[in-house]
């Protein structure tokens, strides 16, 4: 497997988020290329040249070239915060009923308030414990994936069930987050419903300082009550605004923690750690908008990537990952084009089998590009043959 970095690629954040069922069967899929001397092979298709470890780049004789010193060959990635705010009610002074209208009054929309900070204080209550709880499944989601990473770090047997195990535990730990989300949702809308309430509360005590028949003792306490409503209205508004931003926050980290597991799941099937997902590389382009791919022609170019199936079994998805991630941190909106390239040697005959066999491993290297984060949209599939190839290739192209 050849690898060469090019200058810098475009490349936009479309988020692959793939439908997974993550039984061990599932968690370990099987690709469906084939050897070229036309055997079945039931694993994934992998490189020529011995892949090179993660971080490392392969030369064109198939020498691993040594990473940089320094560089990390592990992402590591920490749930986001929450907020710590307690939001705690002011309180409500007590009153005197002065026995007129607007006294009555004045003792109605004090009990109104006190039932309205009481469903202030029960959703402060149910926030502070979802959070407690969110941050003890995040704690134990990472320590989950740590110990497979650490791992994979230093090499283990491809498929070991302990680690495959250990994948299940945090994938249900991410889904308990994901509950966490959604009990902090129902809070959401308890204090929304307290947020219309309190509004109309404040209207109210507004609207009771224009009623006639009042004594100066009534004002003053409708003043000591409008202020007390007010602060309550401030106070949910900030409990809705912190909510939204948990929430927003733990929602975007889910999403990304998932297309995380899709490339550990990869990892775990060839024993070698990869690293983080595809998809956090492929971050969004400033407009949003996710990046056209372009059809160019790729005769006369040289690949980003050459894989020779000149043997079963060819390893491959360490220097491929390698290569496709150095290639999206130079440019984040880059696009790929997949080329199955079979020889013209052997007659018509040897060159339709030739031609179909390529065109099934380069469908086996798009489907591991897929299970490292890279969207499917950014990858391009075509076939063709060449006079110099002296066995089955896929060349990937920068586009």
């Amino acid at each position: 497997m050849d690898c060469k970095r090019h200058g810098p690629i475009l490349i936009g954040a479309a988020l692959f988020l793939s439908a997974c069922s993550f039984s061990s069967d599932s968690l370990l899929p099987s690709l469906t290329g084939e050897d070229p001397a036309g055997g079945a092979n039931s694993g994934a298709q992998q490189a020529s040249p011995k892949a090179a470890p993660a971080g490392q780049q392969l030369a064109s004789n198939g020498t691993p070239v040594p990473a940089a010193p320094g560089r990390t060959q592990m992402a590591q990635s920490s749930p986001p915060k929450l907020g710590t705010t307690d939001f705690k009610t002011p309180g409500v002074t007590a009153g005197k009923n002065t026995g007129t209208f607007v006294g009555q009054k004045v003792t109605e929309l004090r009990a109104e308030l006190n039932r309205m900070q009481a469903n202030v204080s029960k959703s402060n209550g149910d926030l502070q414990k979802v959070r407690s709880k969110t941050v003890g499944d995040s704690q134990r989601y990472h320590n989950s994936v740590g110990s497979i990473n650490a791992r994979l770090q230093v090499g283990t047997t491809p498929g070991n069930p302990i680690l495959v195990e250990q994948f299940n535990q945090a994938l249900t730990l991410l889904d308990q987050i994901g509950e966490d989300i959604s009990n902090m949702n129902v809070v959401t809308s308890q204090v929304a419903g307290d947020s219309a309430l309190a509004s109309f509360l404040a209207e109210k005590t507004r609207a009771a300082f224009r009623l006639s028949g009042a004594v100066d003792e009534d004002h003053r306490q409708l003043a000591i009550l409008e202020d007390e409503v007010n602060r309550t209205v401030v106070l949910i508004d900030r409990l809705l605004k912190e909510l939204s931003e948990d929430i927003q926050r733990q929602t975007n980290y889910v999403a990304t923690e998932r297309s995380n597991l899709n490339t550990l799941s990869s990892s775990i099937k060839t024993g070698e750690i990869l690293g983080a997902s595809l998809t956090n590389r492929a971050l969004n382009a400033a407009t949003g908008g996710a990046p056209q791919r372009r059809s160019r022609s790729t005769l006369g170019r040289r690949p980003l990537v050459v894989i020779r199936f000149d043997r079963q079994d060819v390893a491959y998805d360490q220097a491929l990952y390698s290569a496709v991630s150095r290639a999206l941190e130079r440019r984040p909106n880059a696009t790929f084009e997949l080329v199955a390239v079979a020889p013209t040697s052997g007659g018509a005959a040897r060159i339709a089998l030739n031609t179909n066999k390529a065109r099934r491993s380069a469908e086996s290297v798009l489907r591991s590009l897929q299970r490292m984060g890279m969207p499917a949209e950014r990858v391009g599939l075509s076939a063709r043959t060449s006079q110099t190839a002296q066995t089955n290739e896929v060349h990937l192209y920068l586009n």
